[in-house]
């Protein structure tokens, strides 16, 4: 990996002269050399300065895993725009509100999205054009086709934005995450120390690019010069067969698609020779799958981490002796190290002191890394972001003596399902409407596939009936993302409180959690 790029324009051009005619992005039956993934990359440029967009402008992506994405991100740092690329697995109001929020003026759509948003198209007020991608009504190779390369690339200043991920939101409503070049790009570094990752490499990118585990994945093989094989979308077969079928050297998953792995795994013989590194992350690893992991993959292969979208991705790293180390056992629970370059302080939730080895408080976390705010939302930015530079992580924890990291609450109640952040604020909001409910509280509780999934604690209005707690199911699934919705229903007299009002979250999970040393990752 080049030490340092002064931008993403930097770091394309140079692997673009270092090696022309080696893969850059492997998708299917399509194999794209660097010097081709830059050309398309700057006729992308030129269409969208013809469509009239400027510096700060942003468009979206509303698809499954595709080149595009990339092509269309990368083109954005070249442009001085930003991609917003929309989680595909939202319901069309979140979908809209997406769009609306980011002021996007293009979308970009995939062939399953192609109805929805045709349906959605009235209610989005700012967005000028929609350009599909693949299927029989592609109209993306055309719009490439209709431009020569533009090489002329936006002087760029390291804090700007050119992706915006969007995470859910504690008011109830998705934030977009500004990730910059120079966050972007010291992750890529800051991880790559860790993983081995170079020009031999070859990575495969299973996650959905809307995901910091996907796109900012894709990143570190990008910065490191080694091809990307793009997967449309996480099959767990699949997934294991690309391992074998093109020598895959470097990974990323959840821990709900490895459990999924090792289920359709038996009966196969795989050759993972080539594997150096299975990274998983972004919701807890049960031990029973974690278990069946250590069997199914080569010995010493398995890195665990936590991170965030507003850190870029990851932050620490739990590396793959700390996982076959008898003696070590305990560290299983804990989430690692803080990788290279990057600071990680757990602080006293009274005083916002550092808390003494050991002690519990809220994660805080410093870097290069950091996002540079919420799109529109500066007063949640200054909440998220300290003048002198540390992010509030919003997660409980503690540091032992050896510097490990142990994530054992969430002082945001949200709830991390399959590697999806929930926020229970969301949930609640569509509950609340529900005219048979007066309070509602969502809390995560464990799942051995998911690690944790929301479940409704309601309260119903006096004189109200409620025949079957599915109909509140039913209720959310048609507002809501199916992967958000409560999987279960408690109903209760009332709900646990302080004196402020403020209703005991904690109180609600104790049960469920009882006897589990880790509640999250």
């Amino acid at each position: 990996m080049k030490p340092e790029y002064t931008d993403i324009s930097d770091m394309l051009a140079h692997w673009a002269k270092q090696q022309p005619d080696a893969p850059a992005i492997v998708f299917g039956d399509t194999r794209r050399t660097w010097s081709q993934l830059r050309e398309r990359v700057q006729r992308v440029v030129a269409g969208l300065r013809a469509a009239g967009l400027q510096p700060g402008d942003r468009i979206a992506v509303l698809d499954l895993n595709h080149p595009s994405c990339l092509e269309l991100t990368l083109a954005c740092a070249l442009s001085g725009c930003a991609n917003a690329v929309v989680n595909f697995r939202l319901a069309p109001p979140e979908i809209a509100y997406v769009i609306n929020d980011a002021q996007a003026r293009l979308l970009f759509v995939g062939p399953e999205f192609a109805a929805a948003a045709a349906q959605l198209r009235a209610q989005l007020p700012k967005l000028e054009r929609v350009i599909h991608i693949g299927g029989d009504a592609d109209g993306y190779e055309r719009w490439l086709d209709a431009h020569a390369p533009d090489t002329r690339v936006h002087p760029t200043a390291g804090t700007d934005c050119f992706l915006q991920l969007y995470t859910s939101g504690t008011t109830g409503f998705p934030k977009g995450t500004m990730l910059t070049h120079r966050g972007m790009l010291a992750h890529a570094r800051n991880v790559a120390s860790s993983q081995a990752l170079d020009g031999e490499s070859r990575v495969q990118v299973a996650m959905p690019l809307f995901h910091v585990g996907g796109t900012g994945y894709a990143f570190l093989a990008l910065a490191g010069g080694a091809p990307i094989f793009l997967m449309r979308q996480p099959d767990p077969l699949g997934a294991l067969q690309m391992l074998e079928r093109e020598r895959i050297t470097h990974t990323f998953y959840v821990p709900a698609l490895m459990a999924a792995m090792t289920q359709v795994a038996s009966g196969h013989r795989f050759d993972f020779a080539a594997l150096r590194t299975v990274t998983y992350g972004a919701s807890p690893m049960p031990l029973p799958v974690m278990r069946a992991c250590l069997q199914l993959f080569p010995k010493g292969t398995l890195q665990q981490v936590y991170g965030m979208t507003e850190q870029s991705g990851v932050v620490t790293i739990l590396p793959s002796e700390d996982h076959e180390n008898p003696a070590a056992a305990h560290r299983l629970v804990s989430a690692g190290k803080a990788i290279h370059s990057v600071e990680i302080e757990v602080r006293d939730l009274g005083t916002g002191q550092p808390a003494p080895v050991g002690q519990p408080g809220e994660i805080w976390v410093r870097s290069e890394q950091v996002m540079a705010g919420y799109w529109g939302k500066p007063e949640a930015s200054a909440q998220a972001i300290t003048p002198d530079g540390w992010y509030r992580s919003g997660d409980g924890g503690h540091i032992d003596a050896d510097g490990y990291v142990y994530v054992t609450d969430r002082i945001k109640d949200m709830i991390i399902s399959g590697g999806e952040n929930i926020y229970p604020a969301e949930i609640e909001r569509v509950l609340a409407e529900h005219p048979a409910l007066q309070d509602v509280a969502v809390i995560g509780v464990p799942d051995e596939r998911w690690g944790e999934v929301p479940k409704a604690v309601v309260v119903l209005k006096p004189g109200a009936t409620l025949a079957d707690p599915n109909e509140l199911l039913a209720w959310c699934r048609e507002r809501l993302a199916h992967f958000k919705c409560p999987k279960t229903v408690d109903v209760v007299a009332e709900l646990p409180r302080n004196p402020t009002g403020k209703v005991l979250k904690r109180t609600l999970r104790q049960p469920y959690w009882e006897g589990r040393e880790r509640q999250v990752a």
